[in-house]
C-alpha cells in the first residue's frame, strides 16, 4: 500500500511539474508572441475592398470597375437563416466559446498526433476572422498559435455580432465573390433576404472549399455539401425535418452572373467618370468602394442612346446593304448545337442580334432565320426591302424585288426589332454622338459617344475634334452684334474670291445651293445659312477680334484659325465644346463649365468630393434649390469667413443679355423658317438652333436649345469622308436631335428667354433694313439694342451700305475682296 501511495505521489508531482512547466512555457510563448500580434482594434474600422460603382443622378447603376465583388452588409441586414446556416456548418458553439472551441481543438490535436500533420478542424469563426484579416493560410504551428491568440484578443475587443458580421462580409465564396451579399448576387442574382433555404445552404457550404464544392464548376459536389449544411441545421434545431427534406430535394439553380448588371446603358459616361476618379484616387479607386453619382438623367440617357442608334441605322439604310457579315456551311453542320456555338462567338452590337439564314423560300418570298437558343424567325420582303446593294457612299443598286435578292442560305446577318417585327440590319460604319446639358449649370444630363462602346471605346462626344461648319455661325454673328451690326444689317450675298499667296491658289467659297441672293439682312442670312454673307461679316468684324471674342464661349483661341474660313466653321472642336458654347446663348449670356460627376461617396456613404458648378443666374440660391444642389435649409456658405459658396458659384457673364437674346431670336427663325424647320414638328415656340454641314459633307450637325436644355447631334465617319449627296445637317443630324428633344421636353412648358430691358422693337423696311413708317405695306418688325437702332430710310428709299458696318467703322480685313 505504501508503495502504491508513493507511486501516486510521484505521478501527481510529475503531472504538477509538467503542468507547471507547460503553463510556464505557454506563458513565455504568449509573452513572446503577444507583442508581435497585430492590433485587433483595427477591425472596428475595417474597410472592405469593393469595386468602384458609377450611378446616374437618380441612382441607377451604370457600371462597376474592380476585381473584388463585394456587397458589405450590416449585421441586421443579414438574414437569420443565413447566419444559422454558417454557424451550423462552421462553428456550432460560436455564441458560447471564448474564441477557441476546445472540443474542436482537441480533435485537431488528435489528428496531429495520429497523422503527424496539421489537419482540418479546430478553427472557429473567430479564428477564421483572425486568419482572413491578419494572417496567411500557410499550415504551420506558429501560424496556428498566432491564430488562437488573436482569436482570444478579438473576442475581448468585439462582440459576437461584430465578429460574425466581419466574417460573413469577408469570407471568400468562389467566383471572385467575397461575402454573402456578393455571393447571393453572383450565384442567384438576388439579395440574401430573397434566397430560398436551399440556396442559403448552398452558399453556407462554400467556405470549406470554394472551388471544389462550387455550384457552378462542380454542381454535384455542391449538392452534397448543401445536404450536409441542411443536416447540421436540423441537428442544432434551426430547421424542421420537413424543411430539411424539402430543401434537400430542390434542384440546383445557381447561374453565374458576370457582374452587377447595369440598370442604365451609358458606358461612355462610365468611362469618363472612371478616368476622373482614377486621376483623383489612383489604384484605390478600384478597391475602396467609391460610389460616383453623375449628373446623368437615366430617362434622358436612354432617349439619347436610342435616338443616336436609330438615326445611324436610318442613315445606313439610305446608303445600301454591304452584304452578309460571314457565311456558315449549314450542309456540313446542320444541327442547332453547332449553330449556337457559331452565333455565341459573334460579337454583340447594341440591339442588333446575330442570326443565321437557314432557308430562303422563293415560293413564299420569305427567309427563315435562326437567332440562337432554339429561337427562329421569319423575314418577308418588307423586312429587307431597304437593302439595295451598296456600291459607294453616293451610289446604291437596284430596288429589292425579292427576298433572295438580298439573302442566301448560310448568311450571318444582323436583325433588330421594329414595331414587333424582325428587320434586317447591319452594323453601321457611320458614327455619331449626342450630348445634352442643362444650360443653367453645365450639368451633362445625357451623353452618347458612339453606336456601341463594345465596338469602339472612342468617345466622339468629348474626343472627336471635328469642324462644326455652319453650326459655328451664331458665334460669328454674336461678335458682329458686339461690333455694331444689327439683325437688320444688310450684307451683299455675292461671289467672293480670296487669294492665298502661300498656296498659290484662290478660294472661291459658295453657298450650299450654289446661288447668290444679293443684299441680305443678317437675320435672313443666319436663317438660311448663307456662307458668303458670313464671310463678309467676319471680314468686317476682323478675324483677330473674332478669335479673341470666341473665348467667351469657351473655345480655345489656339484652335481657332485666324482666317476667313472661320466664318464657315473650319475650327476643330468637340461636340461637348459646341454644346457648352450654345449654352451661353441658352442661359442669357453666362459661361458655364460642363461637368459629369456630381459627387463621390466613400464606402461609408460620406461625400469625399462634390462638384461646385458655376450657375448662370441672378439669384443663384433659388436655382441651386431648383436643380437639387442644395435644399432650402442648407447654408449658402462654407461657414468660414470667406464668401465662398459651398455647393455652387456664380457663373461669369461673358455676353450681354441683349446679345444673347438677339442671336437666340435669329436662331429661332432657323427653326421657324430656315434650315432647321423640321424641328417645328415638336410643336414648340421656344426652340432655337442651327444646322451645320462641312465642306464635302464630311460632318453633319444640329445644335439647338431652349432655356431648359441645350443639345447637339453630330454624325460623320471616324476617318473623315463624304456622307453622300444630300446628307446635310438638316437631313442627317436634325432627326436625331428631334427624336431626343421630343422625349426630353415632353411635359415641359414653353419657356423662352426673357427679353432684356435694353431692347426695343421697331418697324423696318425688309430690303434696306432701315426704320420705316407704319404706312409702308412691306414693313416688318425687328428687335434692336437701344444703342444700335438703324437710321430712318429716306423718302427715296435709299438702302444701307453693302456691309452693315460696325459702330467704330473698323473692318479688320486682312485679305483683298473682289
Amino acid at each position: 500500500m505504501l508503495f502504491i501511495s508513493r507511486i501516486l505521489t510521484y505521478a501527481l508531482a510529475t503531472m504538477l511539474s509538467l503542468g507547471l512547466l507547460g503553463a510556464v512555457a505557454a506563458a513565455g510563448l504568449y509573452l513572446y508572441l503577444e507583442p508581435q500580434l497585430p492590433p485587433v482594434d483595427t477591425l472596428r474600422d475595417i474597410r472592405f475592398q469593393q469595386p468602384l460603382r458609377v450611378y446616374s443622378a437618380d441612382g441607377e447603376l451604370i457600371a462597376e470597375f474592380g476585381e473584388y465583388r463585394r456587397e458589405p452588409l450590416r449585421y441586421d441586414e443579414i438574414p437569420e437563416k443565413m447566419k444559422q446556416a454558417f454557424i451550423a456548418a462552421e462553428d456550432e458553439r460560436f455564441f458560447t466559446h471564448p474564441g477557441v472551441d476546445y472540443q474542436g481543438l482537441a480533435r485537431a490535436v488528435l489528428h496531429l498526433v495520429r497523422y503527424r500533420e496539421i489537419g482540418p478542424g479546430g478553427s472557429t469563426i473567430t479564428m477564421q476572422v483572425a486568419r482572413n484579416f491578419f494572417l496567411s493560410r500557410e499550415q504551420t504551428y506558429l501560424r496556428k498559435l498566432n491564430e488562437i491568440l488573436l482569436a482570444f484578443k478579438i473576442e475581448r475587443e468585439l462582440s459576437k455580432e461584430q465578429i460574425l458580421e466581419l466574417y460573413l462580409n469577408k469570407i471568400y465564396l468562389g467566383q471572385r465573390a467575397y461575402g454573402v451579399g456578393a455571393a447571393a448576387r453572383i450565384y442567384y442574382g438576388r439579395p440574401p433576404e430573397e434566397l430560398t433555404l436551399a440556396e442559403t445552404a448552398t452558399i453556407a457550404g462554400l467556405p470549406k472549399s470554394p472551388s471544389t464544392v462550387n455550384p457552378i464548376s462542380n454542381p454535384e459536389r455542391s449538392l452534397q455539401r448543401r445536404a450536409y449544411v441542411l443536416r447540421r441545421m436540423f441537428e442544432v434545431g434551426h430547421v424542421t425535418v420537413e424543411q430539411m427534406a424539402d430543401a434537400s430535394t430542390q434542384p440546383a439553380t445557381a447561374v453565374l452572373a458576370q457582374r452587377a448588371r447595369p440598370g442604365l446603358d451609358a458606358p461612355f459616361v462610365a468611362e469618363m467618370a472612371r478616368a476622373q476618379v482614377f486621376e483623383r484616387f489612383g489604384e484605390a479607386a478600384y478597391t475602396d468602394g467609391y460610389r460616383v453619382y453623375t449628373t446623368i438623367n437615366s430617362t434622358l440617357q436612354r432617349q439619347a442612346t436610342g435616338a443616336l442608334r436609330s438615326n445611324l441605322l436610318a442613315y445606313d439604310e439610305r446608303h445600301g446593304y454591304r452584304g452578309a457579315e460571314a457565311r456558315h456551311d449549314l450542309d456540313a453542320k446542320p444541327d442547332e448545337a453547332d449553330w449556337n456555338r457559331f452565333l455565341s462567338a459573334v460579337p454583340r452590337a447594341a440591339m442588333l442580334r446575330p442570326a443565321l439564314v437557314i432557308e430562303v423560300d422563293q415560293e413564299t418570298d420569305q427567309a427563315r432565320v435562326y437567332l440562337g437558343g432554339g429561337e427562329y424567325g421569319e423575314l418577308a420582303l418588307e423586312d429587307v426591302d431597304w437593302a439595295r446593294r451598296w456600291i459607294s457612299q453616293s451610289v446604291i443598286g437596284d430596288p429589292v424585288e425579292k427576298v433572295d435578292d438580298v439573302l442566301r442560305r448560310g448568311d450571318l446577318v444582323r436583325l433588330r426589332t421594329v414595331d414587333g417585327r424582325l428587320r434586317l440590319a447591319q452594323i453601321p460604319q457611320i458614327e455619331g454622338s449626342l450630348v445634352s446639358l442643362a444650360p443653367g449649370s453645365g450639368a451633362v444630363v445625357a451623353l452618347a459617344g458612339g453606336f456601341d462602346f463594345s465596338l469602339s471605346q472612342f468617345n466622339r462626344a468629348v474626343q472627336a475634334m471635328r469642324q462644326p461648319g455652319s453650326a459655328f455661325k451664331p458665334f460669328i454673328y454674336s461678335a458682329a452684334l458686339e461690333r455694331g451690326f444689327t439683325p437688320a444689317s444688310v450684307i451683299n450675298d455675292a461671289p467672293v474670291v480670296f487669294e492665298d499667296d502661300a498656296l498659290e491658289t484662290v478660294w472661291r467659297p459658295e453657298n450650299y445651293t450654289g446661288r447668290f441672293y444679293g443684299p441680305t439682312r443678317l437675320r435672313e442670312a443666319l436663317t438660311h445659312s448663307r456662307n458668303l454673307v458670313s464671310i463678309r461679316v467676319l471680314r468686317d468684324v476682323g478675324t483677330r477680334y473674332a478669335v479673341n471674342y470666341l473665348t467667351r464661349f469657351g473655345f480655345p483661341s489656339e484652335r481657332m484659325p485666324a482666317d476667313l474660313s472661320l466664318a464657315l466653321g473650319s475650327a476643330a472642336i468637340t461636340p461637348l465644346e459646341l454644346t457648352a458654347g450654345y449654352a451661353v446663348f441658352a442661359n442669357g449670356g453666362y459661361r458655364v463649365d460642363p461637368y459629369v460627376i456630381s459627387r463621390i461617396e466613400d464606402d461609408r456613404g460620406e461625400t469625399v468630393f462634390r462638384s461646385v458648378p458655376a450657375l448662370a443666374c441672378e439669384d443663384c440660391h433659388d436655382m441651386a434649390v431648383e436643380t437639387g444642389l442644395v435644399s432650402e435649409a442648407e447654408p449658402l456658405t462654407d461657414g468660414s469667413d470667406s464668401e465662398l459658396v459651398a455647393y455652387y458659384r456664380p457663373a461669369e457673364r461673358t455676353l450681354s443679355a441683349e446679345n444673347a437674346y438677339l442671336v437666340t431670336s435669329m436662331m429661332q427663325d432657323v427653326i421657324r423658317a430656315g434650315t432647321g424647320r423640321a424641328a417645328r414638328s415638336l410643336g414648340r415656340d421656344d426652340l432655337a438652333g442651327k444646322t451645320g454641314t462641312t465642306n464635302d459633307l464630311h460632318d453633319s450637325w444640329f445644335a439647338g436649345f431652349n432655356s431648359h436644355l441645350v443639345t447637339t447631334a453630330w454624325i460623320g465617319f471616324d476617318q473623315a469622308r463624304s456622307l453622300g449627296p444630300g446628307e446635310t445637317g438638316s437631313r442627317a443630324a436634325l432627326p436625331m436631335w428631334i427624336n431626343f428633344m421630343r422625349a426630353a421636353l415632353h411635359g415641359v412648358p414653353d419657356n423662352s428667354l426673357s427679353r432684356p430691358a435694353g431692347l426695343i422693337t421697331a418697324r423696318i423696311d425688309p430690303d434696306s433694313g432701315l426704320l420705316t413708317s407704319a404706312d409702308n405695306p412691306r414693313a416688318i418688325f425687328e428687335v434692336f439694342d437701344e444703342d444700335a437702332v438703324p437710321a430712318r430710310e429716306r423718302d427715296n428709299g435709299a438702302s444701307s451700305p453693302e456691309f452693315g458696318g460696325g459702330r467704330d467703322g473698323a473692318t479688320g480685313s486682312e485679305q483683298p475682296l473682289f
